[in-house]
């Protein structure tokens, strides 16, 4: 007889119900606050226990263990998250095996960038690059980054912000020769990627900030426009190496922390890999990144 065949939604509802199982066995009484009697003879916790944590009926629950046609809710899923006292990266794995769009955080934290993701920045030595937090701060950068869009390190508070510095500085409107495009593109990426975060306090501070700063933001911002942009050309007139070519692309950062990294890629038009190079031998000491 031929074996039944399996849809992919079957597979993921099986692969939701294993992994269930795997997190509540692997959960002990005392964890959950639970007192434990009798020895018991299987490890962790017993599908009533968890269904009575997070407030399910048990048959339900064992139903979701037994990759049953049923949907669990995002409040459901919720409740199951604390429940088996799942970590960041497994509550992502229960949510996508799930099919369901885990809630996203409201308030901003801002991420630390780490000894791999610096140790990766400095090694974009003829690459300028940049790393940035869920509000567009820049967090870090390397010495090709200084070279061409200035040193970061003299910047403070939200100057250090990437919207900020596009419509509110004059060195940054002059390098950029497209400044009306992509301006208007930066601002529906940004509004697209921070949407998430709408009514955080931070975000709605830079955004007061900017719609007294510029004109040009108070404008186009009621509008909007949300793009989904990962890369894309800049023609730039750099004060002293003149006119250049890059290609940028955004990189995220897959820690939970919504950090992205920032990479332009000098292309050979206009000479821009060679002029990036004398940039970066006259660029002096002090200016360097740490």
């Amino acid at each position: 007889m031929d074996a039944i065949a399996h849809s992919p939604e079957d597979h993921r509802r099986r692969e939701f119900g294993a992994f269930l199982r795997s997190r509540r066995e692997r959960l002990s009484p005392d964890t959950a606050g639970i007192a434990c009697g009798a020895r018991r003879r299987t490890p962790g916790l017993r599908r009533e226990e968890v269904a009575m944590i997070a407030g399910v009926g048990t048959t339900w629950y064992t139903w979701l263990e037994q990759g049953r046609d049923v949907r669990p809710s995002v409040e459901v899923l919720s409740a199951l998250c604390q429940a088996l006292r799942l970590d960041a990266a497994e509550q992502r794995h229960l949510f996508t095996l799930a099919g369901r769009q885990q809630p996203e955080r409201r308030r901003i934290v801002q991420g630390k960038v780490e000894g791999p993701l610096l140790h990766m920045l400095e090694s974009l030595v003829l690459q300028p690059a940049y790393v940035v937090g869920p509000r567009w701060d820049v967090l870090a950068w390397n010495d090709a980054a200084v070279a061409i869009f200035g040193d970061y390190g003299l910047l403070e508070g939200d100057a250090r912000n990437i919207i900020h510095g596009v419509f509110t500085d004059p060195h940054r409107r002059h390098l950029l020769v497209d400044w009306e495009q992509l301006a208007r593109a930066t601002l529906a990426a940004f509004r697209a990627e921070s949407a998430k975060y709408t009514g955080d306090p931070d975000f709605e501070r830079l955004i007061e900030l900017m719609m007294r700063s510029s004109p040009e933001f108070r404008e186009w911002w009621p509008q909007r426009d949300v793009v989904h942009r990962l890369s894309g050309l800049k023609r730039l007139r750099h004060p002293i190496a003149g006119a250049m070519t890059f290609e940028h692309m955004s990189l995220s950062i897959d820690d939970g922390s919504d950090m992205r990294l920032i990479v332009y890629t000098p292309l050979a038009e206009q000479n821009s890999v060679a002029k990036l190079k004398k940039l970066l031998d006259d660029l002096p000491s002090e200016r360097r990144s740490a």
